[in-house]
C-alpha cells in the first residue's frame, strides 16, 4: 500500500510539474509562435502572436501581446498592443464564447470585406483603438476610440451583432467623410432597429447632441437634435446640398434646433442663424407634416444676388400646406413683410398682406426674362389680398430702355401675380404713384398709374406725368391673350415736341412744347420683339398753330399719305 501511494504522489507530482512547465512555456515567445502558425495553418484566419500572458491576481484572464489578426489574403483587421480574454464557465460547452474580450492600444479595420469572426462574449471593450471600415451603414474613420458592446454577438453583416447595448467615445470620429471631435454615443441594436438614446460631438466648432432611432426599413426618426455654434464652409452651391437631402432615406424630425449657427458656401450663406423644425417627415425631397412649425430667424441670409438682413419667418404646417404666420426682412435697404399661406393641392400662394417700404432695388438686366420665365412646379398662382408701397427707388439699368422711379408709392387689392406658373397681373386693382421717375432718359415728375386687370384684359385707366412745362395722360389696354394685344392713347399737353423721340418715335420737324394726340396698337407676345407689330396715328400741333401728323406701320413712323 505504501508503494501504491507513493507512485500516486509522485505520477501527481509528475502531473503537477507537467502542468507547470507547461503553463511556463505557453508564456513564451515560441509558444506564442507555435500557437500562431498552427491557428495560421489549420484554419481561414492569419493570426501573429508575439507574447502570451497569465497573472494570479487575474486568474480568469489571459492577456496576448502584439496581436495581429486577419482573414488569409486579406489586410489585418487586428493590430493591437494587447488583447484580454477573460474566461467564463460557458466555454467549456461553447469555447468561443468569452466573458470578455478587451483590445487595448491599436487599431481595427472593418473594411477589407464581411468578416465571419469566430468569436463571441458578452462584452467587448475597446480601448484606445484607431477604427476604420463600414459599420451599419456608415464609412467611420474614428482615433483613440473606447467603446464597449454588450453582448457581443457578430454575424457576417453585423460586426456589432442583431441585439446589443453599445456606448462609444472617440477623440476624433469621421462618419460617412463628416468629422467630429469628443464624440459620445450610446444606444442599442433590436433585430436590425438601431437607437441611439443619447449622442453629442464637437463638429465644424460647434456642438452637436440629440437623440434618435432608425427602423429596419431604413427610415430614421428623430426625436431630438440640437446643433449649436455650427460654423460650416463649403465649395458647393446649395443645388449640391438639396441633391444630397433628396438623397437621405426617409427622417421623421420630432424637433430640430438650430442655434447661433454660421454656414457658408458658393454663392450661398447663414450668419447668426436660429432655426427650430417640429413635428415634419422628410422623404423623396418632399414634406409632410400634421402639425409642426418651423421659425428661423437670422442676422443675414444670402442667395445668389439675393441678400435679406434680420430674416424673421414664422410658419405652421400642416397636411394642407403653411401658413405663414409671420415673414419680415430688410431686403435692399427696405422693409418687407408678408402673411398668407401656401396650398398643398393647388400649389398656390396666397398673400393676406404685402407690403414694401424704403426699397432701393436694381433690377437685374435680365428681369424682363425671369418675368416670362415658368414658375416652379412647387408654386402655380401667387395672389396678394392687400398691396402697400412706401417711399421706394426702383432702377432699371439694362441699355435698351432704362428706368428710375423715386418716391414710389402703391396700393393694390386682390391682386393675381402668377396664374398657371406665370408671372403677370391676371386680376385685381392696382394704384401707383412716385415723385419722380425718369424713362429713358425722359424726366417726369408725379407720375401716377390706375390699372384693373381681369381674366380678358389689363385696363390702364389712368395714366399721367407731369414733364417741365407740361402733362401726359394716356389710357391703355392689354389683351391676357398669349399674343397681348394691346392699345394705348396718348395726350400730351404743352409738352416737348420730341418728349416721344427717347421712346421710340422719330424726331418732329417742331419747336418748343406742342399739344400732342397718339394712337397706337401692336402684340407682345413672351419672348418676340413687338416692333413690327405696331401701327397708330400722331398728331401734334405748335403754339404758332404749325401741325403734324405722321402715322406708323410695322414699327416705321412716317407722314400720312
Amino acid at each position: 500500500m505504501k508503494f501504491i501511494g507513493k507512485l500516486l504522489l509522485t505520477i501527481v507530482l509528475l502531473l503537477a510539474l507537467a502542468i507547470v512547465i507547461l503553463y511556463v512555456l505557453l508564456q513564451t515567445r515560441w509558444a506564442a509562435g507555435q500557437l500562431s502558425r498552427w491557428i495560421s495553418g489549420n484554419s481561414e484566419y492569419r493570426l501573429s502572436i508575439d507574447e502570451i500572458d497569465h497573472s494570479w491576481s487575474a486568474p480568469s484572464r489571459i492577456t496576448l501581446s502584439g496581436v495581429k489578426f486577419a482573414e488569409k489574403n486579406q489586410p489585418d483587421v487586428l493590430n493591437a498592443a494587447e488583447v484580454d480574454f477573460d474566461l467564463s464557465w460557458r466555454q467549456i460547452t461553447q469555447p468561443h464564447f468569452f466573458d470578455r474580450v478587451v483590445l487595448v492600444n491599436g487599431s481595427l479595420n472593418l473594411s477589407p470585406k464581411p468578416l465571419n469572426l469566430p468569436l463571441q462574449a458578452n462584452t467587448l471593450q475597446l480601448n484606445n483603438i484607431a477604427l476604420t471600415g463600414d459599420i451599419e451603414q456608415w464609412k467611420v474613420d474614428g482615433k483613440n476610440v473606447n467603446a464597449g458592446i454588450s453582448p457581443w454577438q457578430p454575424s457576417q453583416n453585423a460586426v456589432l451583432g442583431s441585439n446589443a447595448q453599445f456606448q462609444m467615445s472617440a477623440d476624433r470620429l469621421a462618419l460617412d467623410n463628416i468629422p467630429a471631435n469628443n464624440v459620445l454615443i450610446q444606444g442599442r441594436i433590436d433585430n436590425k432597429q438601431l437607437m441611439l438614446s443619447n449622442f453629442g460631438a464637437d463638429m465644424a466648432r460647434g456642438q452637436l447632441t440629440g437623440n434618435a432611432s432608425r427602423s429596419t426599413d431604413g427610415s430614421w426618426s428623430v426625436d431630438n437634435l440640437r446643433l449649436s455654434h455650427i460654423r460650416l464652409q463649403s465649395a458647393q452651391p446649395i443645388s449640391t446640398f438639396w441633391q444630397e437631402f433628396v438623397k437621405l432615406p426617409k427622417v421623421d424630425i420630432k424637433r430640430l434646433d438650430l442655434i447661433d449657427a454660421r454656414l457658408q458656401g458658393q454663392n450661398w450663406s447663414f450668419t447668426d442663424l436660429d432655426m427650430t423644425v417640429t413635428d415634419v417627415t422628410l422623404e423623396n425631397g418632399d414634406w409632410q407634416s400634421t402639425d409642426g412649425q418651423l421659425s428661423l430667424n437670422a442676422t443675414d441670409m444670402i442667395d445668389g444676388n439675393l441678400h435679406f438682413i434680420d430674416p424673421n419667418v414664422n410658419l405652421d404646417l400642416s397636411p394642407q400646406g403653411i401658413a405663414i404666420r409671420q415673414f419680415n426682412t430688410r431686403w435692399e435697404g427696405g422693409l418687407l413683410r408678408t402673411m398668407g399661406h401656401w396650398d398643398r393641392a393647388s400649389k398656390g400662394l396666397n398673400l393676406d398682406e404685402l407690403s414694401i417700404a424704403s426699397l432701393e432695388y436694381t433690377l437685374p438686366q435680365n428681369w424682363r426674362q425671369l418675368w416670362v420665365e415658368a414658375l416652379p412646379d412647387w408654386l402655380s398662382d401667387v395672389s396678394v389680398n392687400k398691396f402697400t408701397a412706401n417711399r421706394n427707388l426702383i432702377i432699371d439699368i439694362s441699355p435698351d430702355f432704362p428706368f428710375q422711379l423715386t418716391g414710389l408709392d402703391g396700393v393694390g387689392t386682390n391682386l393675381k401675380l402668377a396664374q398657371n406658373h406665370q408671372w403677370g397681373i391676371w386680376s385685381g386693382n392696382l394704384n401707383l404713384n412716385a415723385s419722380d421717375a425718369t424713362f429713358n432718359k425722359n424726366d417726369v415728375r408725379r407720375p401716377s398709374l390706375a390699372l384693373e386687370a381681369s381674366s380678358n384684359a389689363v385696363k390702364i385707366t389712368a395714366l399721367s406725368a407731369y414733364t417741365k412745362e407740361g402733362l401726359l395722360e394716356a389710357t391703355a389696354n392689354v389683351s391676357q391673350q398669349p399674343q397681348r394685344n394691346f392699345s394705348v392713347n396718348l395726350t400730351g399737353r404743352a409738352v416737348p415736341a420730341n418728349e416721344l423721340q427717347n421712346w421710340g418715335w422719330p424726331s418732329l420737324p417742331l419747336q418748343g412744347n406742342v399739344n400732342m394726340q397718339l394712337s397706337l396698337q401692336g402684340q407682345m407676345p413672351a419672348n418676340v420683339d413687338f416692333k413690327p407689330t405696331l401701327s397708330g396715328t400722331l398728331h401734334a400741333s405748335a403754339n404758332e398753330g404749325k401741325q403734324i401728323q405722321q402715322q406708323m406701320s410695322q414699327g416705321i413712323a412716317g407722314p400720312i399719305q
